[in-house]
């Protein structure tokens, strides 16, 4: 059993619910401690909603100011199960079946993190002083809220002046096969809930009431025409979509007094939070709607251009399965949005996607050596750029 499926089949059998960690954080810091990293516990949160973080860094050699940090980052938590008779084998009792690993977050994430830890290992192994740091930014609150996890680490970096240069985020990018995709870049989110007021009436005397549905409709209707941007040569254009609609009292002859509408914008680097806010407002008061309109940004988009971490990755993976990955930036998003804050360069690449959050979540067993190479030829890239950069004329 290759030392990768070893660890990751131990962090399988933490029942790691969000935002439990269930002891992987441990697990994880007892491997990096005795190569040289500090471990350091950022847990925060209520004792009810205790979220659990670690941050291990190893320094390596050349002068500091001169030396970059290169970061791997992810989540030990993982979604509910699901119904556990509808699984085939228990989900947190790891099991191999037809040539996959079967278990709740064998491919979210915690293969990668396995394949992270295995890939420091053999890179420092083969190169015990880099001219890269090295660490880990892991969380048990990925899955959840997202607000005690990678969020308060980052708020915390940027206080005592942290700094990452190149990120590398383990979430399941791939389709078809491991590295056949990477994501350079996510749509940030952000939601508002619209609450529109009328005046509550009988049915049979429309005129002494006022429909807040029939006056908000037409304003929603070009809210959903509208053409916010027209995206860019990595980004699709952004998006406006609406996922509920409440209003009435359930009696078929009451005018409603109120009607709330949730919606959400999914939105590329072409576009701001407060540009897409203020068009949206500018629609509803040209309507002359009565309303409230309560904002939430869940994430500002974040794009990594093709430079020194594209590069590495890129070549990491054609050196390791022959594959000219794509570059993408669709989906959800993911605690890259945070790390981006502090970090120029992040870039997410893991395993297929195909199963994530289902039941019966695996991993083909061939995908895992790939993807600890991959990692580990990216660190011998990034040390190699380090070292063409000092043997270079400019840095003399």
């Amino acid at each position: 059993m290759s030392r990768t499926l070893q660890l990751a089949e131990q962090l399988i059998s933490r029942p790691s619910v969000t935002p439990e960690d269930a002891g992987c954080l441990e697990l994880i810091a007892a491997r990096l401690a005795p190569l040289g990293f500090a471990c350091e516990r950022l847990d925060s949160g209520p004792d009810s909603f205790r979220v659990q973080n670690l941050y291990a860094k190893r320094c390596g050699a050349g002068g500091a100011a001169a030396r970059k940090t290169v970061v791997f980052a992810g989540h030990t938590d993982v979604v509910p199960t699901g119904p556990l008779e509808q699984w085939s084998s228990p989900p947190f009792s790891p099991t191999h079946r037809d040539g996959r690993l079967y278990g709740r977050g064998a491919s979210d994430m915690k293969t990668s993190i396995a394949a992270f830890v295995v890939a420091a290992e053999e890179f420092l192994a083969a190169t015990p002083e880099p001219l890269v740091d090295l660490a880990f930014l892991l969380t048990s609150d990925e899955e959840g809220p997202s607000v005690d996890g990678t969020k308060v680490v980052v708020e915390q970096f940027k206080a005592r002046g942290e700094r990452l240069d190149y990120c590398i985020v383990g979430e399941p990018t791939s389709v078809e096969r491991t590295g056949d995709m990477i994501k350079n870049g996510r749509r940030g989110t952000m939601s508002g809930k619209l609450t529109v007021r009328g005046v509550q009436g009988h049915i049979a005397y429309p005129q002494l009431a006022r429909n807040p549905i029939h006056q908000a409709v037409p304003a929603l209707t070009e809210l959903a025409a509208t053409a916010w941007d027209q995206g860019n040569a990595f980004f699709p254009p952004t998006s406006w979509q609406i996922s509920n609609i409440h209003g009435g009292t359930g009696a078929s002859n009451v005018i409603p007094g109120s009607v709330v509408v949730d919606f959400n914008f999914r939105f590329c680097t072409e576009s701001t939070a407060e540009g897409l806010q203020a068009r949206v407002h500018e629609v509803l008061d040209r309507h002359g709607l009565e309303y409230t309109l309560d904002w939430t940004i869940g994430g500002q988009p974040f794009l990594t251009t093709p430079g020194e971490l594209v590069l590495a990755v890129q070549q990491a993976i054609e050196a390791e399965t022959g594959l000219q990955t794509e570059l993408s930036t669709t989906g959800g998003t993911s605690d890259g949005r945070f790390i981006a804050q502090i970090c120029e360069q992040v870039i997410e690449m893991g395993p297929p996607n195909a199963s994530i959050h289902k039941i019966d979540e695996n991993i083909a067993l061939a995908d895992i050596a790939p993807l600890t190479n991959i990692y580990r030829r990216t660190l011998e890239n990034l040390h190699a750029q380090a070292l063409a950069a000092l043997a270079s004329p400019a840095a003399v």
